[in-house]
């Protein structure tokens, strides 16, 4: 792995990474908020992102231009949407009869809190990719 890194291949993998984890992160986000009825339409911004990330990853994968103007300007988006799905899902925990002082059953009963995080990481990969050095 280290050698990977010191190479530049590293780079390479992490682009098609991040292609693959914005798919799966879409397609489960599609079925927690299709099973909400995108109640709010802010809903469908993450799932629209995935495609973005993939096609971006797919790109960085072949692409060393890519890899370091379209991928990184994904990834930064999906990281903010990530950050502000953390606080809607906050609020929504917050919503709940008893707020946070019922933490526990609202976090178990509302919407799921570390779930946007996931979303956060998959772009903070795409991000780590475009910064690290591509193989010759």
């Amino acid at each position: 792995m280290v050698r990977n890194i010191q190479t530049g291949r590293f780079e390479r993998s992490l682009a098609g990474l991040t292609a693959v984890g914005s798919i799966v992160t879409a397609v489960e986000i599609y079925f927690e908020h299709d099973s909400a009825s995108f109640g709010n339409k802010l809903m469908w911004i993450p799932v629209a992102l995935g495609p973005v990330g993939a096609v971006a990853g797919i790109a960085g994968v072949f692409s060393r231009r890519l890899a370091k103007t379209a991928l990184p300007l994904a990834s930064a988006i999906i990281v903010a949407n990530g950050l502000q799905g953390t606080y809607l899902h906050a609020r929504g925990i917050h919503q709940k009869p008893g707020g946070f002082r019922n933490f526990r059953y609202n976090m178990e009963m509302g919407p799921p809190l570390m779930a946007p995080l996931l979303v956060t990481m998959v772009g903070g990969m795409g991000l780590l990719a475009a910064i690290l050095r591509r193989e010759q």
